[in-house]
C-alpha cells in the first residue's frame, strides 16, 4: 500500500499555507476552474436534475455491484482477457508483479491512475527491478522530481514553469527553457523512446460498463493509449466501484466528468477497452489483464452511512471549490486521495484514528456538494466521521479511539447542566476568573492550555456579569413600569 502519512496533516498544512507558489496556483486554479464547472453545468439539455440523475446511476451500480461486476468480468473473459479480484493492495501488486514475472518485463510504462497510487505499484515494481515510467506529463514531471500528486486532476499543479525547466535540464539534458511547448516536446521527445522499448502497459479504469464488459480511459493526453497498445501486456487497475450498468449511462457521466474535472464539454481521448488485440486488429497488447481492487471497499459498501462515497468519480470537482484544500494543497493529506473526498475516503480505507485530523480539518461550507457532479453530500459524510469518531469504539476501522480529555469534559459539562446550583457556582467562579486573562477591548486575547487553540486565530468575548434571563426579567421589568 502507499506510504500513510495522515499523522503530519497538521504540519505539512502549516508548510503548505507558508508556500507563496502553492497558494498563487491554488488561488489561480481555483478562481479560473470552478466558476467555468458551474457554467458548464447550467448548460446540460437535461437542466439542472442532470446531477441528480447522474447520482441515481451512480447509486444503483454501487448498490448492485454483485451483479454488475461478474457481468463486466464474463465480457472481458469472452474476448480472450483475463479478470484477478484482489481483496486488497498486496494481493492486487502481487497479481501484477507475477505477470511482470511471467513475461520477463524490465520496462513498465503507465497511464495516471490513482488506484495504482493507492495501492503502491510504483514502489513494488521498481523494488522488484522493474523500471517504471509515468506517461502522464504531470505525473511524469513528479516522477522526474521524486515527488507524489498533489492534486487529482492535476499532479503537478504546485510546480512552476521554471522548477520544470530546471527539472528538464538536469533530467533530460535538454538546454533550460520556460516556455510550455518546449517542455511538453522535451517530454514527448524523451517518452516516445520510453513507449516503444516497454515490455508492459499499465493504466487506471475510470468506468467500467457492465453491459458491454469493457473498460473505459478518458484522457486530454494521447499518452494513455501508448501505454494500453504498444506493449504487448496490458494491466488495468480499477476499484470496484467504478462500473455502471448501461452503455448509456456513460455518456451523461463522461459530460459531467468532463465538465467537472476542467471545465470542458467533452476530454480529447475515450477509450473503451475490453480485451487483448483480436486478429483482425493491427494494434493491441497480446495479453490485457484487469485487476479489480477491493482495498476496504467492500466495508464501505456493507455500511448504509457510508456507502454513497463510492458513487465519487474522481473528477477533483470538490478540490476546485474547497477552501481548506486551496490553502494546505494536496500533500498535506498523506495519502493518494485529497481534498474533501481525500478526507473521506481515505479516513474509511486506513482507519479514523489515522485520519482524523483530515475530516475535522474540513469546514462543511458545503461548496464540495454544490461542485459534486454526482451530488455527493461530502458534509454529510464528513459530520458522520466525526460522529463515528466520537463514539470511540476502537475495535472497528470506522470508529476511532475518541478523545478521553473531551468525553471527560462533557460528561462534566453534562452534570452541571442538570444541577442549575452548581451551574450557577461554576458561572460565578468563570466570571471571577476570566479577569486575571489577557484581554483588549472587552475581549479575551489568550486562553491558557489545553483551551488556548481556540484563541490562536480568534479573539473571545467575555461571560457577561448579568445572566439573560436576568437582563430579561429586567427589561420586562421596565416595559411593565412604563405602561
Amino acid at each position: 500500500m502507499s506510504a500513510i502519512r495522515t499523522e503530519a496533516y497538521c504540519q505539512a498544512a502549516r508548510e503548505g499555507m507558508a508556500d507563496p507558489v502553492l497558494q498563487k496556483a491554488l488561488s489561480g486554479f481555483q478562481h479560473r476552474v470552478a466558476p467555468a464547472t458551474a457554467q458548464r453545468y447550467r448548460r446540460h439539455p437535461e437542466g439542472p436534475q442532470v446531477r441528480q440523475m447522474a447520482h441515481a446511476i451512480r447509486m444503483h451500480a454501487v448498490e448492485h455491484l454483485d451483479t454488475l461486476l461478474p457481468r463486466l468480468a464474463d465480457g472481458i473473459l469472452a474476448r480472450g482477457g483475463q479478470v484477478y479480484f484482489a481483496a486488497d493492495a498486496q494481493a492486487a501488486v502481487a497479481y501484477g508483479l507475477a505477470v511482470a514475472r511471467r513475461r520477463g518485463v524490465r520496462q513498465v510504462v503507465k497511464g495516471k491512475s490513482m488506484v495504482t497510487e493507492e495501492i503502491g505499484l510504483n514502489e513494488a515494481f521498481q523494488d522488484a527491478g522493474i523500471a517504471v515510467v509515468e506517461t502522464d506529463l504531470g505525473e511524469y514531471i513528479l516522477q522526474l522530481a521524486g515527488e507524489t500528486p498533489s492534486h487529482i486532476i492535476a499532479p503537478a499543479i504546485h510546480k512552476t514553469r521554471k522548477e520544470v525547466g530546471r527539472l528538464f535540464a538536469e533530467k533530460l539534458g535538454i538546454p533550460y527553457s520556460e516556455d510550455p511547448p518546449t517542455l511538453t516536446q522535451a517530454a514527448r521527445a524523451a517518452l516516445r523512446t520510453q513507449f516503444l522499448s516497454a515490455d508492459m502497459g499499465v493504466s487506471g479504469c475510470n468506468l467500467a460498463c457492465a453491459e458491454t464488459g469493457h473498460i473505459t480511459t478518458v484522457s486530454n493526453e494521447g499518452n494513455i493509449r501508448m501505454s494500453t497498445t504498444l506493449p504487448k501486456v496490458h494491466i488495468a487497475f480499477m476499484g470496484m466501484e467504478r462500473v455502471v450498468a448501461r452503455l448509456a449511462d456513460h455518456a451523461l457521466l463522461f459530460r459531467l466528468l468532463s465538465n467537472a474535472a476542467a471545465a470542458q464539454k467533452m476530454a480529447g481521448y475515450i477509450s473503451y477497452i475490453g480485451g487483448p488485440r483480436a486478429d483482425f486488429q493491427a494494434d493491441g497488447p497480446e495479453e490485457f489483464h484487469l485487476v479489480i481492487v477491493d482495498n476496504g471497499r467492500s466495508r464501505i459498501l456493507a455500511d448504509p452511512e457510508f456507502r454513497e462515497i463510492l458513487c465519487c468519480i474522481r473528477c477533483a470537482a470538490c478540490l476546485n471549490v474547497c477552501p481548506v484544500y486551496g490553502k494546505i494543497g494536496g500533500h498535506a493529506y498523506g495519502y493518494a486521495y485529497s481534498g474533501p473526498v481525500g478526507a473521506v475516503v481515505t479516513a474509511l480505507l486506513v482507519g479514523l484514528d489515522r485520519a482524523k485530523h483530515l475530516f475535522f480539518g474540513e469546514t462543511l461550507c458545503g461548496a464540495c456538494k454544490e461542485a459534486c457532479p454526482v451530488e455527493i453530500d461530502l458534509p454529510r459524510l464528513l459530520l458522520a466521521l466525526r460522529h463515528r469518531w466520537a463514539e470511540g469504539r476502537a475495535d472497528d476501522l470506522f470508529r476511532g479511539g475518541g478523545d478521553r480529555l473531551e468525553a471527560l469534559v462533557m460528561r462534566l459539562w453534562g452534570e452541571l447542566a442538570r444541577r442549575p446550583n452548581l451551574y450557577q457556582g461554576a458561572r460565578h467562579l468563570a466570571v471571577a476568573g476570566q479577569q486575571m486573562l489577557p484581554a483588549e477591548e472587552g475581549r479575551i486575547t489568550r486562553l491558557p492550555p489545553p483551551l488556548h487553540g481556540w484563541t490562536q486565530a480568534r479573539d473571545l468575548p467575555r461571560l457577561a456579569r448579568r445572566r439573560f434571563v436576568q437582563r430579561w426579567a429586567a427589561e420586562q421589568a421596565r416595559g411593565e413600569g412604563g405602561r
